[in-house]
């Protein structure tokens, strides 16, 4: 198979020597535009101009064109791009929808939106899943880490962007690529009012996740406006073939527009204008508006995924606008901290708010790098700005965009302030390490340090470390945290040929006896034509029970086939078959689960929004939850959640099980279904209690929630950088650990001759007397009566005793008897 580049390179000849058969020329040809080559990089391209040589991007012309002298008529603020685009597209059809969360749960494969096609991969690109509206236009805010050294350099990057969409999903017949462009460009053209000459359409080709097509780039005065991609084809061994469902992934950058209608030294002032002015009146800065205005043109110039030499290039700007390199970056890098934090915060805001945290892994981690950045420009400058109040500000602005934008900002305002605890401490604890390096240091140990440590390369040269900052060192960082690892699973047994199972657990999970007919046995295992034994999956462990007086042993999934496992005779194919499941295990574990979803939807009430599942395991003995959250829960915290989960199981709610199309589920319940992560199909089951808790679950559950029993929350632990275990037990689990606890307490309280409140008191007072004993010094410890009092609290109580003496709870009896022993001797 080809890489991206390798396929640009081999269908890109293809298609420039059939621009009629690959690109909208009837469209193009119509408005008098004629086929051009650029003599620096080689693009075909189109214009109303037949002796143009240069194909019009900044890197083949003289910068951008446009400051100071826009061509576009009509002028746009920020949020009146969207509402003007959508407008006029809404009049040939197209449905405008709302943005999608930019924390991408329905991908297991990226953690954030890059680009607003990812709305719709891969369900609906794949032709499972019905679009929301077709044809449609989306203002999709995505995050992408792979400039962040441009940010508020070249005037134009960003880590997060609003993506103007323009999408239609088609089969063959019906694809119109010709009408597509035509309709996009008569905003331009007659909505903005932007003169034909002003444009120049480039031929090129976008290819991703296996599929590419022609797309026509739409530049004017060296900026790049959109890209049109006509998703027409998927990449095979032996070639391409046409896709079933061909698709226009129209893609349109926010602030570019906004930037060039204004024609404004740079996007940022046009993006975030009182964002802007708030952060240079509390930092202070004076801006030299003349240098500003000379460079800005030649901004893009220090792109750094495309300049090798940035020193140069810099003096190269300083003699085209007879400035001298110093004064030019003394005005420009005070401004690139200004506009880097401006973008980084507003990128955190959306981020935090949509679900995900700053971390030391995965997705989560590019954001901590961008706050990190965001501190290390406050601290290099001086600058006393408080982040979590620059997140307050955005919300302001993007109000009009996103309505419900400001609905978590006190959660966002509070995630930030732990950040920069957290950033402090690592800050404290930089000099003593950097104090250990040794000789020069490598790209690979800078990039190491900064991830483990937060040690960025400026940080190293000014302490004294030999070391030579490198060319787009965040974006090596961020490399390393950007896409999901899938874990490959190894297939036990081979279903080709065989229909997949029907489940009759997902019905109803008391029934638990029921007639199937053997379709195959091989060895040990078993495939039923129906079956009512869940098999391993979603974090929940198999039923057990029998199979024709055959014990089942274990139940797992075969690409929606159930394989069975038994003990004793095998079974013969085509044989109608007696099953029952193992009642009390196949309770315990419904009850464990539907207990995790009430925790889960607790642990949201109680801590916010930003809660979401991380994993989840459930089994007969106890359960667990692994939730999204910056630190330990407290004591009173942990409280709250346990009794607002059981105030919810002893309401008696139903617990409702059905299944609905996935766009119909993500319309009615939105994207919180998405708990578990990633789930095929076309349809989800949809596991509902009341209006408490809503999930995309294909779990076993009681039919109500009093069936639970009580939940208690046993253990708390965090498993790695914002993500807490909750370990709870439910149900007969629940009861039988009680149980246990109190047989433990009764042994301790006649050890120790107390009460249930006193254990860990007179624990105390044993462990002193025992260490006096132990150093020869006098001693006393003086055993009461036995007694029992409240079992509220014995949990409580023998965790405090066993923290105190650092033993498990379960070994208390025996380190008390042995101290006991050594006192009498």
């Amino acid at each position: 198979m080809l890489s991206d580049k390798e396929l640009k390179k081999k269908y890109g000849k293809e298609y420039s020597l059939n621009p009629d058969k690959y690109y909208p020329t009837k469209f193009i040809k119509s408005q008098k535009f004629v086929r051009g080559k650029c003599e620096k990089c080689g693009k075909h391209f189109w214009n109303l101009n037949p002796e143009r040589k240069v194909c019009g991007d900044t890197a083949c012309t003289e910068g951008y064109g446009f400051i100071n002298d826009s061509p576009a008529k009509v002028k746009l603020t920020y949020p009146e791009v969207w509402k003007s685009f959508s407008k006029t597209l809404q009049k040939k059809g197209y449905t405008p929808i709302k943005r999608y969360p930019v924390v991408a749960r329905w991908r297991d494969d990226i953690p954030f939106v890059e680009a607003s096609i990812d709305d719709f991969i891969p369900h609906v690109i794949n032709g499972v899943v019905k679009p929301p509206a077709n044809q449609l236009t989306v203002p999709q805010f995505c995050l992408r880490f792979n400039d962040i050294s441009n940010v508020g350099i070249t005037g134009a990057h960003y880590t997060g962007f609003i993506m103007i969409g323009q999408h239609r999903f088609e089969k063959p017949g019906n694809f119109d690529p010709d009408e597509y462009l035509e309709h996009l460009y008569a905003w331009f053209n007659q909505t903005l009012g932007i003169p034909a000459e002003e444009f120049i359409f480039h031929e090129d080709i976008w290819s991703g996740s296996g599929n590419f097509g022609p797309c026509v780039e739409i530049f004017s005065r060296g900026v790049e406006l959109a890209n049109q991609v006509y998703m027409q084809f998927k990449q095979t061994k032996s070639g391409f073939k046409d896709l079933n469902l061909k698709v226009l992934d129209m893609g349109m950058g926010h602030e570019r527009i906004s930037w060039f209608t204004n024609g404004t030294p740079q996007s940022y002032e046009t993006t975030f204008p009182h964002v802007i002015k708030k952060l240079k009146k509390k930092t202070g800065i004076t801006v030299d508006e003349k240098i500003l205005e000379a460079f800005m043109p030649y901004s893009g110039f220090l792109n750094s995924d495309e300049v090798e030499d940035v020193e140069k290039v810099w003096k190269t700007i300083s003699e085209k606008i007879s400035v001298s390199v110093e004064k030019i970056k003394g005005t420009i890098i005070p401004l690139q901290a200004i506009y880097s934090i401006a973008d980084h915060t507003r990128s955190l805001l959306i981020a935090i708010s949509d679900g995900a945290l700053p971390s030391n892994t995965g997705g989560g981690y590019n954001l901590r790098v961008i706050f990190r950045r965001s501190m290390d420009f406050l601290s290099k400058h001086g600058w006393n700005v408080d982040l979590a109040e620059v997140c307050e500000w955005h919300v302001k602005d993007l109000e009009k965009l996103f309505p419900k934008i400001g609905e978590n900002i006190e959660e966002v305002k509070e995630i930030i302030g732990v950040e920069v605890k957290k950033y402090e401490k690592t800050k404290k604890r930089m000099k003593s390490i950097i104090k250990t390096i040794k000789g020069i240091v490598s790209t690979e140990k800078m990039v190491e340090l900064y991830d483990s440590h937060g040690i960025n390369p400026e940080t190293l040269v000014k302490e004294g470390v030999q070391a030579k900052i490198p060319k787009r060192f965040f974006e090596m960082v961020a490399e390393r945290h950007g896409k999901v690892k899938k874990k490959k699973e190894e297939k036990r047994f081979d279903v080709q040929g065989i229909p997949k199972t029907k489940k009759i657990y997902y019905d109803d999970y008391s029934k638990i006896e029921f007639k199937a007919k053997v379709l195959k046995t091989s060895g040990d295992k078993v495939i039923l034509d129906k079956t009512g034994f869940y098999p391993t999956s979603g974090g929940q462990i198999h039923d057990k029970g029998f199979i024709a007086g055959r014990e089942v042993v274990e139940v797992f999934d075969e690409e929606g086939v159930v394989i069975h496992v038994i003990k004793g005779k095998p079974l013969k194919k085509g044989e109608e078959v007696a099953c029952k499941i193992d009642w009390e295990r196949r309770k315990q574990l419904a009850q464990h689960h539907t207990a995790v979803h009430v925790i889960n939807g607790a642990s949201r009430k109680i801590l916010g929004n930003h809660v979401w599942q991380a994993g989840a395991d459930k089994n007969t003995q106890r359960a667990r939850i692994d939730i999204t959250h910056y630190e330990n829960p407290s004591p009173e915290q942990l409280k709250k959640i346990e009794v607002l989960a059981n105030q919810i199981i002893k309401k008696s709610i139903p617990v409702q099980s059905f299944f609905l199309d996935k766009d119909l589920a993500e319309k009615k319940y939105g994207f919180r279904v998405y708990q578990g992560g990633a789930i095929p199909g076309s349809k989800l089951r949809i596991i509902k209690i009341g209006n408490f808790d809503v999930e995309a679950c294909g779990g076993t559950h009681v039919k109500n929630t009093r069936q639970v029993g009580e939940v208690k929350i046993v253990e708390v632990k965090r498993i790695q950088d914002g993500v807490i275990r909750l370990v709870l037990k439910a149900g007969e689990a629940l009861e039988k650990r009680s149980k246990e606890l109190k047989e433990l307490a009764d042994e301790i309280t006649e050890l120790l001759g107390c009460n249930y409140s006193k254990i860990p008191e007179k624990t105390g007072e044993l462990f002193k007397a025992w260490k006096k004993k132990r150093k020869g010094k006098p001693f006393e410890f003086k055993k009461g009566k036995p007694g029992k009092g409240s079992a509220t609290n014995i949990k409580e109580n023998l965790d405090e005793a066993a923290s105190f003496l650092k033993v498990r709870k379960e070994h208390l009896p025996s380190t008390i008897k042995r101290f006991l022993k050594d006192l009498k001797k």
